[in-house]
């Protein structure tokens, strides 16, 4: 089998990377569909020496909502029936319980929202780093801060 001599291998950056199979799985999309974003651009990855496909953490978080649905009333259905309209959707990077209490960090994009939820909820959602969840913005003032 000969090698394609125009494939590189680039190097990894310190980025968690995931294989083809693990995205699809986490996007909630087909093994073929992933393939054809890869092939078509649509998903960056990064070759390994081997040749074979990795994508970054980052690029699945950038399409992880993106792909819930593909017309408007079937994403409407996915987000819980709630008054608010200020859902994101993000990863759990940590759940910390400590007493009555649990601090969850949600990884959206570069941003991370931290939560303070009672243990018991937390356990009762079996919330753990890596899995999919939305935080809902409920507030009647909002602080602006000049970067």
């Amino acid at each position: 089998m000969a090698r394609n001599p125009k494939a590189k291998a680039v190097k990894p950056s310190s980025e968690e990377l995931r294989t083809p199979r693990e995205a699809a799985l986490e996007l909630r999309i087909s093994f073929p569909t992933i393939k054809q974003w890869i092939y078509k651009r649509k998903i960056r990855s990064i070759r390994t020496a081997g040749g074979h496909h990795r994508i970054p953490q980052g690029e699945i978080d950038r399409l992880l909502f993106r792909t819930r649905a593909k017309t408007a009333p079937e994403r409407d259905l996915l987000i819980r029936r709630l008054s608010g309209r200020n859902q994101v959707v993000g990863r759990i990077e940590s759940v910390r319980v400590s007493g009555l209490m649990a601090e969850v960090v949600l990884s959206i994009g570069e941003q991370r929202i931290t939560s303070i939820i009672t243990a018991r909820s937390a356990r009762e959602m079996n919330l753990k780093a890596g899995q999919t969840a939305a935080a809902l913005i409920k507030s009647t003032e909002v602080m602006i801060l000049r970067v």
